[in-house]
């Protein structure tokens, strides 16, 4: 039989509302599943929430081609539940919402930039499919997230001693010590916080 509750249980963690991330698409299943269980991020109603559509978006990896990156939720208005009518997002970790790259994709640039890179030497093996100005606009999204990112890393963990004078890869260095048993930790930042790892 299915456990239905297994992508959490490993955690010690059980959500109550509509999360924003599952781990994967196995997790994605099975956490469908429980949505009759779970309460609405928006109004805390209990037994509203259904699948709606699938969530697409661009493939990074092929121009032109689109690939899938969640699920969305609704919470129906209808009966006697009193849901909201809004519609949710439930995306993969390795998702970046409203970004055609992975989370996987960033943290490899970022741990190129850690090693004293340049910006442009740390993409050029990444083969990134667009152009080298998106990556400027994106170091500067990431710089002016640094703030939020920083409250929540030091709920979790006092900041290492670093060497970096840069205070945004103080912030990569930090992200990587406390996810250090993790693939890539901007995907586990965004699973354990149920937060947008680019905001």
């Amino acid at each position: 039989m299915l456990d239905v509750a297994a992508p959490f249980q490993a955690s010690g963690w059980m959500p109550n509302v509509l999360c924003r991330f599952v781990r994967d698409f196995e997790a994605l299943a099975q956490y469908l599943l429980l949505l009759k269980q779970l309460g609405c991020p928006r109004c805390g109603a209990v037994e509203s929430l259904n699948r709606h559509s699938k969530l697409f978006g661009n493939d990074p990896d092929k121009a032109g081609s689109c690939v899938l990156r969640g699920q969305r939720v609704w919470c129906c208005p209808r009966g006697q539940r009193g849901g909201c009518g809004f519609t949710f997002c439930v995306f993969i970790a390795q998702v970046l919402p409203r970004h055609t790259l992975t989370a996987g994709w960033i943290w490899q640039w970022l741990l190129r930039m850690l090693t004293g890179s340049s910006l442009k030497a740390a993409v050029e093996n990444l083969r990134p499919p667009f152009a080298l100005e998106t990556l400027y606009r994106l170091r500067r999204k990431l710089r002016q997230r640094i703030e939020s990112l920083r409250a929540l890393l030091c709920r979790e963990q006092a900041p290492p001693s670093s060497a970096q004078s840069d205070p945004w890869l103080q912030t990569v260095e930090h992200l990587q010590q406390i996810f250090s048993l993790a693939e890539c930790p901007a995907a586990q930042f965004q699973l354990h916080f149920q937060l947008p790892f680019l905001g």
